[in-house]
């Protein structure tokens, strides 16, 4: 009886064994490593995900999406204001850059993903309560109108920032992640809060510049003036 209980218990001390092994990359780099392990299937330890990546990438997913389809939204807006009927240059000025920036935005996002050890994957939506709404609607609308929109789109994406950030900061310590969060800070908290800044200030410019009988000579100035910004 003594010999069966001795050797139940060796069992069980090699599978603990076993498991506290394969924690660690050095225990099973051969096997982790083959060619097999390439395939983008293995769960392999040999990677470079660590802190709370797995729970934050599908925020930071939801926001690469988000940041793709405003690119597209404003540089729609600026086609809008190129068309010899509005031909507004300033403004077209305005949202071809705010379009680069989101787009731009978006791949460094992908870099940064791929950089912890993670797959972009575009086929997949993740919706949560902080995620930015990618949702269009008319985009033919005037210059005080797209303004007010640009504003709103501005704050969707800062509101975004703001909850990776928050997600990697205040979880709990296995979701916690520093890094991302230390990105996001340095990244998109400071300059999205500058451009919300910046737009609020023109929508509010042109309303009172537009309080006139006949405005078209204000929207004419003021888009001089967006030209040399």
């Amino acid at each position: 009886m003594k010999i069966f209980v001795a050797l139940a218990l060796f069992a069980c001390l090699g599978s603990l064994a076993q498991a506290v092994d394969n924690e660690y990359c050095q225990n099973t780099v051969i096997t982790a490593c083959s060619s097999s392990a390439f395939s983008g299937k293995s769960n392999s330890i040999c990677n470079a995900r660590f802190a709370g990546i797995d729970h934050i990438e599908p925020e930071i997913q939801s926001y690469i999406n988000a940041n793709l389809a405003k690119s597209y939204d404003y540089l729609l807006l600026a086609t809008h204001f190129n068309s010899y009927q509005k031909n507004r240059p300033g403004f077209q000025k305005l949202y071809q850059g705010l379009s680069d920036r989101s787009f731009e935005d978006s791949i460094a996002l992908i870099k940064q993903v791929t950089r912890r050890g993670g797959i972009v994957d575009f086929n997949t939506r993740h919706e949560s309560s902080g995620s930015v709404s990618t949702k269009r609607g008319t985009l033919e609308v005037d210059e005080l109108h797209s303004l007010a929109l640009a504003l709103d789109t501005e704050k969707q994406l800062a509101t975004g920032a703001t909850h990776v950030h928050s997600r990697a900061t205040h979880a709990t310590d296995a979701e916690r992640d520093p890094e991302l969060a230390h990105y996001f800070e340095e990244n998109f908290l400071g300059k999205q809060a500058e451009s919300v800044r910046k737009l609020s200030g023109y929508a509010n410019d042109l309303a009172k510049l537009m309080k006139v009988p006949d405005p078209s000579l204000s929207v004419y100035l003021f888009d001089e003036y967006l030209q040399k910004q």
